[in-house]
């Protein structure tokens, strides 16, 4: 019998897709960006018709979230990203100023070796092809085992029109022998020029240990704090739709409520009227022991499921209506894991006597886990708000909006993205939502307009100003000791 070990197989493949990526980098760095825009239409036209398809197919290999919220992210990118992308410049003159005779080039920075995640694999998939594509790069994709069917089936329809329009052979490529070596041989390959991890954070040590530009779109532990000034129907209504938009999988998504207990009582009831359980102690703990694995993995098997499911699982039982599960708590330790990340509709919640004091609870609970993802304030008050928005440790400060659809740029004017960075803790080179600004570098161009002698002119001004300023000190010091000593002879007694 011949056999073949996958993960020398994948280490072969993640091989060739690397030096392969090296000669279409090379072909990509001559096009302009109207032949890159071609492609990047092209290939969201052709799987525009597709996404249902893939959304059913991502739910039912991974188990996660709803085919509804799925077909929507899908959409997302393939008509709200694809709005802003269209005009965008990002590789060749992007940036001229004639007055000052400066220009700004975009440059592609070449392979990307990119890591999907299991909870959004179809439209982060399309979202990472065709902003390496609109930046003029090649990438190479490692699918996620929990979702290689899916996201081979969508990148499958993805390299096949940019083909048909112009890409450039193993432009776009991914590994069909999937093993974790095959990925670390991936993003450790020299001809890589970046890795883009989309949010799968069990490959953070190595490419760290890469040694490569890293962009992290990763992780979140964001608090939503309730201030006493905020109308509390709508930001109840906020968090709410936020954390349940497909099961609770979204990065930027609430993690927990930090509220004044001012308005505590009002922020419960309406919390309860939406659709929120309180759990008791018991159901808190039966809960939380099944959340994350001995090893302090989350579970998947708890990952993208309904309120419902999860009591269920948990011993206990909740209403049909019951939309999200929330687990009370008073400090922010790190072994409790309902300060942890929850893929899932359950928050933990926090009561604080003001503001200044759920100020400290929030940076306790991005500090606890090391995460500088999002936080969300609702505030009527100016002042409060711009004390968090200056004290907190994270990428992006979120005011009156759910932080899903803020963070992805859907109520706000971020940047739309799937990939949300979070290099605040130093996890990845930017903080910023991913846009293809952030796959080139930029090449700046100045001409002269003024001679070389202005700096010595300058200088020499500036240095005969200082030394008349020293003289007239000195000699306003001279006078003021010549009188001290002359009121001191005055004063002394004849002999």
């Amino acid at each position: 019998m011949n056999m073949i070990d996958n993960d020398l197989l994948s280490i072969q493949e993640a091989r060739i897709l690397a030096e392969n990526a090296a000669m279409a980098k090379k072909q990509l760095a001559e096009f302009s960006q109207e032949k890159l825009d071609v492609i990047v239409e092209g290939m969201l036209n052709a799987v525009a018709p597709h996404l249902e398809e893939l959304a059913m197919c991502s739910h039912e290999e991974t188990g996660y979230g709803n085919v509804e919220d799925k077909v929507a992210k899908n959409y997302f990118v393939c008509e709200f990203v694809r709005q802003r992308l269209r005009n965008m410049k990002c590789v060749g003159f992007i940036e001229e100023d004639a007055d000052a005779l400066m220009m700004k080039i975009g440059v592609p920075l070449g392979a990307i070796a990119a890591l999907v995640p299991s909870t959004s694999p179809v439209s982060t998939t399309i979202f990472s092809a065709v902003i390496a594509v609109k930046a003029g790069n090649a990438i190479i994709f490692s699918p996620h085992p929990r979702a290689k069917k899916t996201i081979s089936r969508t990148l499958d329809i993805l390299i096949k029109a940019a083909r048909a329009h112009g890409m450039p052979e193993h432009g776009i490529s991914y590994l069909h022998a999937v093993d974790r070596e095959g990925s670390k041989t991936l993003i450790g390959h020299p001809e890589v020029n970046l890795i883009l991890n989309a949010g799968v954070p069990s490959f953070l040590d190595e490419a760290n240990r890469s040694g490569k530009p890293l962009i992290y779109g990763g992780s979140g532990n964001g608090p939503a704090f309730i201030e006493r000034t905020a109308n509390v129907k709508q930001a109840v209504s906020d968090i709410i739709e936020s954390k349940t938009f497909d099961y609770g999988m979204v990065s930027a998504a609430e993690q927990s409520i930090v509220v004044e207990r001012c308005i505590e009582a009002e922020v419960r009831r309406e919390l309860q009227a939406q659709g929120a359980y309180f759990m008791t102690e018991e159901e808190s703990i039966r809960l939380g022991a099944l959340l994350y694995n001995m090893d302090g993995s989350i579970n998947a098997e708890f990952v993208g499921i309904s309120a419902g499911r999860l009591a269920a699982r948990a011993g206990f039982s909740v209403g049909s209506h019951v939309r999200a599960l929330v687990a009370e708590g008073k400090y922010a330790l790190s072994d409790n894991p309902y300060n942890k990340e929850k893929l899932c509709p359950v928050l933990a919640y926090y009561i604080e006597d003001d503001w200044r004091d759920a100020c400290e609870k929030c940076i306790e609970l991005l500090f606890s886990r090391n995460d500088g993802h999002t936080l969300v304030i609702h505030s009527r008050d100016d002042y409060v708000i711009r004390q968090f928005a200056l004290k907190k440790p994270v990428a992006r400060v979120l005011v009156n909006t759910p932080a899903t659809f803020g963070g992805m740029g859907v109520t706000t004017a971020l940047f739309p993205s799937m990939v949300l960075g979070s290099g605040v803790m130093g996890q990845g080179i930017t903080s910023e939502n991913v846009s293809p600004m952030n796959l080139v570098y930029i090449r700046t161009v100045g001409a002269g307009i003024r001679d070389n002698a202005c700096i010595r002119r300058h200088s020499s001004e500036k240095l005969t100003e200082l030394r008349e300023k020293r003289r007239a000190e000195r000699e306003a010091g001279l006078h003021i000791v010549q009188r001290l000593l002359k009121e001191a002879l005055s004063s002394m007694p004849e002999s």
